[in-house]
């Protein structure tokens, strides 16, 4: 029969159950019986104490063992029947198991995963990225992969952008050392968007043997977080250089990129529609991004404890391999999974959001959605018809794909129900490249 559900709140539950001990009483003969075949008890031979003795000193640990699995059971049928979806430890409560004897009530009271109410998605709106891939972008990336290919040579001259410069150098925090290259020598080639501008400023206009000091203030928001915000000064010496010598835009060039014709048109339009394709799956990534933002946001329910502690134990273990890959060790890590609660929920809160429109909606991933994105993965290896097969190899190695292939179902779904505003950027600013 069907057990009563008391609702607490949102996310608690309660229920009653009851344990009959005379279906149980041949369980706990046979157990007693069992355990007389090896219990060893001072006076007599092991198989020959009397039962009542055998009773007596293990009768309490056998009984609760019999009743603790007892309500086990019955509050997994309890669950079942009531099609409960549970999260955490459910705390039960009941008499001491080891002094009871007769039938007794036991009451569990647990958390559930929440009921997602209804998201007004009209209330949604996303910003689309609008890109116009032009000849300066193609031309663009050509010289990106030009300088990928440069080769350079020695020259006896002052330093310029675009110069490759080896130096030593020391650097002093507040007076005191903090980093020196000893004798080894450090390569920059001057200008490169990755490093501080006003570093390489520095050392425009510097020639072989020349030395100099300088300082430098980094911003708050710097990183590595050790400089930001700190005034640095250096001392560098330069050792040599280099003028940077790019190679020819012509059939060689076009062969190496992997145009077997050298044809210089048909590498401009493979590039070209390369960069269409990563276009595309960029706008797709901040849509998805701001998808999920919005839904955590718009999605309210209260969150089991129990969930937020589990992610943020999940994250914090991540974060302790990861670490542990680069060299640290754990216990020098001093990490606790509190530290990551605030991140921990909102990843919950999304996982909860999607299982329910998954659901509801009816979302899962088709077969044919999953070959599509393991075909889409399997692009990037030299031999994507051998990608593939190692997908099927096996039935988890499909779970990755099926997965993000149903975010795609998700995203979808909301974008066809949202409000979507069109936003024009240029390829560099969807490409991060003006950071």
């Amino acid at each position: 029969m069907t057990q009563a559900v008391e609702k607490i709140s949102d996310i608690e539950r309660k229920v009653k159950g009851k344990i009959i001990i005379a279906p149980l009483e041949n369980e706990i003969k046979q157990r007693f019986i069992q355990v007389s075949k090896n219990a060893k008890i001072q006076g007599f031979r092991p198989g020959k104490a009397p039962m009542s003795i055998i009773e007596k000193q293990y009768g309490p640990d056998i009984r609760s063992e019999v009743y603790s699995k007892a309500i086990e059971n019955q509050f997994g049928q309890i669950v079942q029947e009531n099609k409960l979806n549970i999260v955490g430890m459910p705390q039960i409560n009941h008499d001491p198991l080891p002094e009871i004897k007769d039938d007794f009530e036991f009451t569990a009271t647990f958390e559930v995963v929440p009921d997602v109410k209804d998201i007004d998605f009209k209330k949604i709106e996303i910003l689309q990225p609008d890109v116009k891939l032009t000849k300066k972008d193609v031309d663009a990336t050509i010289d990106v992969m030009s300088k990928q290919r440069a080769t350079f040579k020695k020259v006896d001259r002052a330093s310029e952008l675009g110069d490759r410069v080896g130096l030593k150098l020391e650097s002093f925090i507040d007076g005191k050392s903090a980093e020196s290259t000893g004798s080894q020598t450090l390569n920059f080639i001057l200008g490169d968007k990755n490093r501080l501008e006003v570093f390489d400023k520095e050392l425009v206009g510097l020639k072989a043997s020349d030395m100099k000091d300088f300082e430098i203030h980094y911003p708050k928001d710097h990183e590595p977080a050790q400089l930001a915000d700190k005034k640095v000064k250096y001392t560098v010496v330069i050792n040599e250089v280099n003028e940077m010598e790019l190679p020819k835009i012509d059939a060689d060039f076009a062969k190496s990129l992997g145009v077997d014709s050298g044809d210089v048109d048909e590498m401009k339009k493979q590039i070209e529609e390369s960069l269409a394709e990563e276009v595309e799956k960029r706008v797709r990534l901040k849509e998805k991004d701001q998808v999920f933002v919005e839904l955590v946001k718009h999605a309210k329910f209260e969150l089991p404890k129990s969930i937020i502690d589990n992610e943020s134990y999940r994250l914090m273990q991540q974060m302790i391999e990861n670490m542990e890959r680069q060299g640290a060790k754990a216990k020098d890590l001093k990490l606790e999974p509190s530290m990551f609660n605030e991140r921990a929920e909102q990843t919950a809160r999304l996982r909860i959001i999607l299982a329910h429109l998954v659901e509801k909606e009816k979302l899962h991933a088709t077969e044919e959605q999953v070959k599509s994105k393991i075909e889409e993965f399997s692009k990037s290896y030299d031999e994507p018809e051998k990608a593939v097969q190692w997908f099927y190899e096996k039935q988890e190695r499909l779970n990755e794909p099926a997965a993000l292939a149903t975010e795609d179902n998700v995203v979808n779904f909301v974008l066809k129900a949202c409000k979507i505003k069109k936003e024009k950027v240029s390829f560099d600013e969807l490409m991060g490249n003006n950071q």
